[in-house]
């Protein structure tokens, strides 16, 4: 090695804590910007959509994830393998089907969740 190599690598050494710090101070601001950007918005969308599903009665028009769009004729909760879980009958034109809770992503005219509101 070089001696200005070696010099030049006890400079970069002795303003390495300054570098660091920088480093440190620039991770946290890309990590609440994430925080406020993407996990918050994200975690507020969930709440409100839990919300929504608590409250689904029959009568109510529902949208499920699958594109099906039709009243709630019927909600019971049903145990299977240990878990118990919401199961809810739609009624859509001549179709009926049974769906869980979960699956239904639009109750009457509220926008699907996680989409912009005007």
């Amino acid at each position: 090695m070089s001696p200005s190599f070696l010099a030049i690598l006890a400079q970069g050494q002795s303003s390495g804590t300054g570098g660091l710090s920088v480093l440190v101070l620039q991770m946290a601001a890309i990590g609440l910007v994430f925080y406020f950007l993407i996990l918050r918005p994200s975690g507020q969308a969930r709440k409100r959509h839990a919300e929504l599903l608590t409250k689904l009665k029959k009568g109510d028009e529902v949208m499920t994830s699958g594109g099906i769009i039709g009243r709630v004729k019927d909600i019971k909760e049903v145990e299977s393998d240990g878990n118990k879980e919401v199961r809810v009958t739609v009624e859509s034109g001549t179709a009926t089907v049974v769906v869980e809770r979960s699956r239904i992503i639009r109750v009457g005219n509220s926008p699907p969740s996680g989409a912009p509101q005007a």
